[in-house]
């Protein structure tokens, strides 16, 4: 198994928060992982993204330049990732912000409405853990209880976020796409 993830949004979505999550939990389900961020001119309001790889084997390099799943909060990630996507790989959308269509026929679109989702729940900011919940739930790599361990780390200075995001990725995970 050997999982590339490319995840991408507007600086400010939590993005690099999300990949975190994922790799923290991969870490946790005793895989080999690779987190690799993008800082810089993205932050807040730019396109943020950071890659993951996760295999049951060792990983030569970082680098996620064919991804098999994209996770998409916004418009500009699409355009800007979907055609790297390899053919029969996912496409996440956060279809709360990604109006238009993905163009592929190549690749399975999944698309949920991360931002309703989170509003709905109570924090608008928890978007990128409902779509990551999605992604748990659609590609079976491991159990969504790893992506929910792992905030306890990830937040470890911002307790009073785990609950919120627990309730995120726990709706993100059981929603029908």
């Amino acid at each position: 198994m050997n999982e590339r993830v490319i995840l991408s949004g507007f600086g400010g979505q939590g993005i690099l928060v999300m990949g975190n999550v994922l790799a923290h939990a991969a870490m946790e389900e005793g895989l080999e992982v690779t987190f690799f961020p993008s800082y810089g001119a993205e932050m807040r309001g730019g396109t943020a993204n950071c890659s993951v790889i996760i295999s049951d084997k060792k990983i030569g390099s970082p680098v996620v330049s064919e991804p098999d799943t994209l996770i998409a909060m916004n418009q500009p990630s699409i355009e800007r990732f979907s055609s790297r996507v390899k053919k029969g790989g996912l496409i996440i959308v956060n279809s709360s912000l990604v109006t238009r269509p993905v163009l592929r026929k190549d690749v399975r679109v999944v698309k949920i409405e991360g931002s309703a989702i989170a509003e709905r729940i109570g924090n608008v900011r928890t978007a990128n853990m409902v779509v990551l919940g999605s992604y748990m739930r659609h590609r079976k790599i491991m159990p969504v209880k790893r992506a929910v361990d792992s905030l306890a780390v990830v937040f470890d200075r911002k307790r009073n976020l785990i609950d919120i995001n627990t309730k995120a990725l726990t709706e993100g995970a059981k929603e029908k796409c």
